[in-house]
């Protein structure tokens, strides 16, 4: 179900709140938990029921080994045995629906061999509840966890707001609230919040992600050679939308979560500002990066084993990092490119050298949005193609409408030919483009909006509702956000 569909937001969404603080009120936490969790399964059954056994049992399975971890001699031998169970469990079924295809034409393209490809449809949301429940069974050995229900520890992995495409939620972030008292009691002031956070969220998605979603396929998906113009265009939007698509869903899983009470983590922090990639990574999907540091990078040795092993370690991270985000060799490269900025960024600081602010800003957006050609393009010879286009190998070119202006001025002096090219989109969809972003770079995120006191929420509340109303009109036909496919 998605959250922008009128089915979610006039139908769903009321009932399960409304059922909530009913039965919190005048039944008990317990109940309204269960319910909670039981309008959970529906919001993702609704997607396909055949999965429902998939996700039911995984949480299950990992409950049991939890507990069954917790109960063990700390960090002994049966605990240690019962993690390396669990987390080789959940990488299996995470790799058999998500890599199986990848691995058999991968085996096919350096051997001889015709295996079958595996084609089955990922499960929705699979490798983030399966990330959240690996983080969770890594503490139940650290013994960095209490001991919770099934109950809580259901709604804590099922939870809708964040079930689909996160943020990545550690235990201590969630399951405490679940088992409290507390839980039910909204206050007005924390409902309003996260009406308004979720009312931005949607109005990134529908009137300003999906608003730069035609400018993108002509450079991704055309069959063949795309001149400069189109390159560069459709580079920049898709780096602007995937931004406001994802930062759109974090902002209303966290605007979800507020009407019920329960704080989630902030996902974004102005991401397209960061001055060099290590602060773009402490700004950009903030939750998977911290999974990834605390989870993966840290146990491999971090950087307590010298400059050598850490540049490593940043590789076999940021590259695993990539396979999480698909089954594919651009997302390899994605990954192995982003590992190669953070060596290049350690070096630069270990010297001692500095840029100034503004070089350093392009340097950085720049590293991004190439590497964006990977990480979308649908197979490695395209990306390729766009990047020989985009530095100029289809030949040198600029907009159409520049050429009165420039062609007499260039033809006096310049020693490379310019073409004067026709470019994807209208004058009113580049501004556009243009206008978000530099939104997206220069303009508070929405955590910075929405700080102040409660006539700051009341005047914000007053823009949400505009927000709401413009996008419910265009809502025609609601379209999937692109980390569902992750």
């Amino acid at each position: 179900m998605l959250f922008n569909s009128h089915l979610f937001i006039l139908l769903f969404l009321p009932l399960v709140w409304l059922g909530f603080w009913c039965l919190t009120r005048w039944a008990s936490v317990r109940a309204g938990a269960l319910w909670l969790t039981l309008a959970s399964y529906a919001f993702y059954g609704h997607w396909n029921l055949a999965y429902l056994p998939l996700l039911a049992g995984s949480v299950a399975a990992n409950f049991l080994l939890g507990l069954a971890i917790t109960r063990a001699p700390r960090q002994g031998i049966y605990a240690t045995a019962l993690l390396a169970l669990g987390l080789t469990a959940n990488l299996i079924l995470l790799a058999w629906y998500k890599y199986a295809g990848f691995l058999v034409q991968s085996v096919n393209a350096v051997t001889d061999l015709e295996l079958a490809v595996v084609q089955w449809v990922l499960p929705l949301g699979i490798s983030f509840y399966t990330f959240t429940q690996i983080a969770y069974l890594v503490d139940a050995w650290r013994e960095d966890l209490s001991h919770y229900d099934f109950l809580s520890y259901n709604l804590f992995i099922t939870f809708f707001p964040q079930l689909i495409a996160g943020p990545l939620l550690l235990h201590r972030e969630l399951m405490p609230k679940l088992q409290s008292p507390t839980l039910g009691r909204l206050e007005s002031g924390v409902v309003l919040t996260g009406m308004v956070w979720f009312s931005a969220g949607l109005a990134k998605k529908v009137l300003l992600a999906d608003e730069v979603a035609p400018l993108v396929a002509p450079a991704f998906d055309a069959t063949g050679a795309v001149n400069m113009v189109t390159a560069w265009i459709g580079v920049l939007a898709y780096t602007v939308q995937l931004y406001f698509d994802f930062s759109g869903y974090s902002d209303m899983a966290i605007g979800l979560g507020l009407m019920f009470g329960i704080r989630l983590p902030m996902n974004f922090n102005s991401p397209y500002r960061a001055r060099s990639i290590i602060d773009f990574w402490r700004r950009w999907h903030m939750t998977l990066s911290r999974f990834l540091r605390d989870y993966l990078y840290i146990p491999l040795g971090g950087n307590r084993r010298g400059a050598l092993r850490r540049h490593f370690n940043l590789t076999i991270t940021m590259v695993l990092g990539g396979l999480w985000h698909g089954a594919g060799w651009t997302f390899v490269i994605w990954g192995a490119l982003h590992g190669l900025y953070l060596m290049i960024n350690h070096l630069w600081r270990a010297l001692g050298l500095r840029l100034p602010g503004p070089v350093a800003w392009l340097l950085t957006f720049l590293a991004v949005t190439t590497a964006w050609v990977f990480f979308r393009a649908p197979s490695l010879e395209r990306a390729l193609a766009l990047l020989n286009a985009m530095l100029g190998g289809q030949g040198l070119s600029l907009p159409a409408p520049l050429g009165a202006y420039l062609a007499p001025w260039l033809a006096g002096w310049s020693p490379v030919t310019v073409a004067f090219v026709e470019h994807q989109g209208t004058p009113a969809e580049l501004l556009t483009l243009l206008l978000l972003l530099a939104g997206a770079i220069v303009l508070p995120n929405t955590g910075q909006l929405l700080q102040g006191d409660g006539a700051v929420r009341r005047r914000w509340a007053v823009a949400g509702g505009a927000m709401v109303a413009l996008a419910m009109m265009s809502l025609s036909r609601p379209s999937e956000f692109l980390y569902f496919q992750f």
